[in-house]
């Protein structure tokens, strides 16, 4: 099998869900390594290690050091993406929406690492807990995935930035239910891992960096 489309981190995880849910690798088992499925699929090993942590994100797959990485459980609901979910009317508002929050929230992050206080720290380990546990609500997963984002803007200090966000996403509630119908829980708890990492060990330019990339793919994939 060779993936062709251009989103090749979202076929690999379609090509990896496919195998779980099948029984092709069960429960247990240990899917082949990063270089074999490279081969297999004929994409990139960036684009098989990004796909395979978000798995991992999410308790689907373990990675065991030394032996490879295993079938934790076929019950991967929270994985996968439904693009229908948005419609031509909402499509532009949504792109809209993200392009805007790159803007903003990409430099938010880059402050946020460098005066994230210990308060924040757990605040954002406790939305963050709060989104694994909400996999399948969708409209809990949104507000608390909204909650985390407000959090790191709240750790700059600066109110107007905060407000800005805050009402912003008071005005795009639906758009940002649609995009959790369309991408899923994966994307989320994935970079949101990231993120809290890189704020934690104060790491500004890695915390901007994972922001830009989180919302930068999410236009992409609507494109």
């Amino acid at each position: 099998m060779q993936i062709l489309k251009a989103n090749i981190t979202q076929q690999v995880i379609e090509y990896l869900k496919k195998n779980i849910e099948n029984g092709t690798w069960a429960v247990g088992e240990k899917i082949p390594s990063e270089n074999n499925l490279t081969e297999i699929l004929g994409v990139s090993r960036a684009s098989v290690r990004v796909a395979i942590q978000q798995f991992i994100a999410l308790d689907a797959l373990q990675s065991i050091q030394g032996k490879g990485t295993f079938v934790k459980t076929n019950n991967i609901t929270g994985v996968g993406s439904n693009l229908n979910a948005i419609d031509e009317a909402n499509y532009d508002d949504i792109i809209q929406v993200l392009e805007f929050r790159r803007i903003i929230e990409t430099e938010c992050a880059y402050i946020a690492a460098q005066q994230a206080t210990d308060e924040t720290i757990n605040n954002l380990k406790r939305y963050l807990g709060n989104m694994k546990d909400s996999i399948d609500q969708s409209e809990e997963f949104v507000k608390q995935d909204m909650l985390f984002h407000e959090e790191i803007c709240h750790a700059t200090g600066n109110r107007l930035l905060e407000n800005c966000l805050k009402d912003v996403f008071q005005q795009t509630a639906k758009n940002h239910k649609q995009m959790n119908e369309a991408f899923g829980y994966n994307d989320g708890i994935y970079y949101h891992t990231l993120l809290l990492k890189a704020i934690q060990n104060k790491d500004a330019r890695k915390a901007k960096n994972l922001m830009k990339e989180h919302l930068q793919q999410a236009i992409e994939r609507l494109k």
